[in-house]
C-alpha cells in the first residue's frame, strides 16, 4: 500500500471509511520468514480476535483502582551470575509474569535451561510472558512453553517476533544436524506467533490488572527493548534492561535513559568489570580493518563468527563503509548462515533502526543489498568459498556452536595465512572460547568421528563492536538515568563482573545493589 506524502493516502482512507489501515512494509530483500509470520497471523485472524478480546476482558474485569496491601517479588530462574538462559518470574498478589525465557547454548544437560520446575512456577497460572529481544539466551525456550500447554500472550516488538521465529526454526535445524531430538517443532513456533502481542517503542499497555508495560529502545539489536513495568497502580516501577548499549552504533541509536518513574532496575553486566572499558570506536574499527587487510595481503581468508542478529549487521556496515572509502582491500565478502534472512527482516522494519541507517534505507542507499556482499546459500557454494582465494566470511554461529562458522573454522584453522576475528562474546565452555583462550588442538566430531583440529590460523578478538554496554557505558547509564533508581540488581554476567559492577555502582550512586544467585527471590516491595 502506498502511504502518500505526509500520509495523505492513509488520511484519505481514514476519513472516508473511519477505519485506520495497518501498513506493513515489504522487505527490500525477499524474506520467507516475514511472509510466513504474516501468513500465520492472517490465517488465524478470527482466533486472534477472540484471543485478544478475552485478554482485554480478563485485564479490565479484575482491575482495581484502589491501592491494596500489595507486594512484588522477583525470582531468578536463570541468567543470575552467568550469561545465558535469562529468565525471571515476577509475582504480585494478582499476577505472575515471566520475563524472557532463554537457553544457554554453550552448556549441556540441565544447565542449558532455566529452572522451571520450582513450586511457584505453574504454566497454567502464568498471565503473560515478556521478551526483551530475540537472542536465544533470552527467547530460545519460548516455543517449548507453548508445546507444554501455555496458551497466554507473549509481548514483544514486531521485529523480535519475526527474528525469534527464524532463530527458533534454525535451532531445530541445528539439533537435527547434531543428531539430537529438538525441544519443539514448527507447530510450536506457530503457536508462539499466534499468541504474540507486538508493541512499538513508547507504547503503554496493560498486560494484567495490576501491571502496565512499556518498551523503550535498548540500542542492543533490532527490536531490542528495555522493559518498563508500572506495578500496582503506581506502587512500584521496575526496569529490566535485558541487554542494552548506551552508545551510538552504525546500526542503532543508544538506549533510552529517561523514564516516568523507577524504583528498581535489573541490569546486565556482560562487560561490567573494571577491565571491560572499550577504546574509542574509530580506533576499534581501524584496528579491525587493519587485521582484515593484513590477512588479505598474505593471500589468506578471514573468518568472522557472527551472532546472526545485531553483530553481523554492524560488521557489514563497517565493511561496506571501509570498502566504499578505499580503506579495505578488494576481496569478496561472503555471508553465510541466517545472517541474510535476518538482514531481510531489518529492511522490513527500518523504523526500529538508528537514525543514520534508517535515513540510508529511505534514500535507497540500503547497505544490506550492497554489491560488496555475496550470499552463500548451498553446500556447493560453501565448498567454492573454502577452495577459492582470499576472502572475508561472515557466518553464524558467533560462538562456533553449530552452524556454518564451525565448518569454515575446521577448514581454515590449519592454514597460518588465515585468521579468525571474534567480534562477540564467547560463552564459557564454547568452542569459540577455547580458540580465543589459545587452545592449539581442538577435538571435533566430523561425520560421526572424533577428529583433532590443529589451530595454526591467527586468532584475534575485537571487543569494541559489542552490542552490550561496556563498563564506562554502564556507569554512564546509571549516572544519567532520570529519575534515579533506589535499587540496582545485577545479572547477566560472569560472577566476578557482576560483583565488580555492583560494588562500583554502590560507591558511585549510594544505592542498594544486589547480585542474586539462580533461584533466589527478592522482595521489591
Amino acid at each position: 500500500m502506498v502511504i502518500g506524502k505526509h500520509g495523505s493516502i492513509l488520511n484519505e482512507i481514514r476519513n472516508s471509511t473511519f477505519w485506520t489501515p495497518q501498513v506493513q512494509r515489504s522487505p527490500a530483500i525477499k524474506s520467507k520468514i516475514t511472509e510466513n509470520v504474516r501468513g500465520v497471523l492472517y490465517a488465524n485472524n478470527n482466533y486472534r480476535r477472540r484471543f485478544l478480546n478475552s485478554i482485554g476482558k480478563k485485564i479490565y474485569k479484575e482491575w482495581n483502582p484502589e491501592k491494596v496491601d500489595e507486594w512484588v517479588r522477583l525470582t531468578f530462574l536463570g541468567g543470575a551470575r552467568q550469561v545465558g538462559r535469562s529468565c525471571l518470574l515476577l509475582q504480585t498478589p494478582n499476577s505472575k509474569i515471566l520475563i524472557d525465557c532463554g537457553i544457554d547454548i554453550a552448556s549441556q544437560g540441565q544447565d542449558k535451561f532455566p529452572y522451571l520446575n520450582i513450586p511457584e512456577f505453574d504454566l497454567n497460572q502464568l498471565n503473560a510472558i515478556i521478551i526483551s529481544h530475540a537472542h536465544l539466551d533470552h527467547v530460545g525456550l519460548l516455543p517449548y512453553l507453548y508445546k507444554m500447554g501455555y496458551k497466554g500472550p507473549v509481548y514483544m516488538t514486531p521485529p523480535t517476533r519475526d527474528i525469534a521465529a527464524l532463530l527458533s526454526l534454525d535451532f531445530i535445524g541445528v539439533a537435527y544436524k547434531q543428531a539430537a531430538k529438538p525441544l519443539f517443532d514448527s507447530s510450536d513456533i506457530k503457536e508462539m506467533v499466534k499468541h504474540s502481542i507486538c508493541l512499538n517503542y513508547n507504547e503503554v499497555t496493560d498486560i494484567t490488572p495490576d501491571i502496565r508495560l512499556t518498551f523503550y529502545n535498548s540500542g542492543h539489536v533490532l527490536g531490542g527493548a528495555l522493559v518498563h513495568l508500572n506495578i500496582g497502580n503506581g506502587l512500584h516501577n521496575l526496569l529490566y534492561t535485558g541487554d542494552f548499549k548506551y552508545a551510538r552504533s552504525r546500526l542503532l541509536d543508544p538506549a533510552i535513559a529517561s523514564f516516568p518513574r523507577i524504583e528498581s532496575v535489573v541490569t546486565e553486566s556482560t562487560y561490567g568489570a573494571k577491565t571491560d572499558s572499550f577504546p574509542p570506536r574509530k580506533e576499534i574499527e581501524d584496528k579491525f580493518v587493519g587485521l582484515v587487510n593484513k590477512t588479505i595481503e598474505r593471500k589468506g581468508k578471514v573468518l568472522i563468527p557472527e551472532l546472526g542478529l545485531g553483530r553481523a549487521q554492524e560488521t557489514m556496515l563497517i565493511l561496506e563503509d571501509a570498502m566504499n572509502s578505499g580503506r579495505l582491500k578488494k576481496a569478496p565478502i561472503y555471508i553465510d548462515g541466517m545472517i541474510w534472512d535476518i538482514n531481510a527482516i531489518h529492511t522490513a522494519y527500518p523504523d526500529f533502526l538508528g537514525s543514520k541507517a534508517r535515513s540510508d534505507i529511505f534514500q535507497d542507499k540500503n547497505p544490506f543489498v550492497s554489491e560488496f556482499f555475496s550470499r552463500v546459500g548451498s553446500p556447493r557454494e560453501r565448498k567454492n568459498v573454502i577452495e577459492g582465494g582470499p576472502c572475508i566470511v561472515l557466518a553464524t554461529s558467533g560462538m562456533l556452536v553449530g552452524g556454518a562458522s564451525v565448518e569454515y573454522f575446521r577448514e581454515f584453522a590449519g592454514n597460518k595465512n588465515n585468521s579468525i576475528i571474534f567480534v562477540c562474546y564467547q560463552g564459557v565452555g564454547s568452542l569459540g572460547r577455547q580458540v580465543q583462550d589459545g587452545v592449539k588442538e581442538i577435538k571435533m566430531i566430523v561425520d560421526g568421528k572424533e577428529e583433532i583440529i590443529k589451530v595454526e590460523m591467527e586468532v584475534y578478538t575485537i571487543t569494541g563492536f559489542s552490542a552490550h554496554a561496556g563498563r564506562n557505558e554502564l556507569l554512564s547509564f546509571f549516572n544519567n538515568m532520570r529519575p534515579k533508581s533506589k535499587r540496582i540488581i545485577i545479572n547477566h554476567g560472569e560472577v566476578s563482573k557482576c560483583l565488580d559492577l555492583a560494588s562500583s555502582l554502590y560507591k558511585l550512586n549510594r544505592v542498594e545493589t544486589n547480585v542474586p544467585r539462580i533461584l533466589e527471590t527478592l522482595r521489591l516491595r
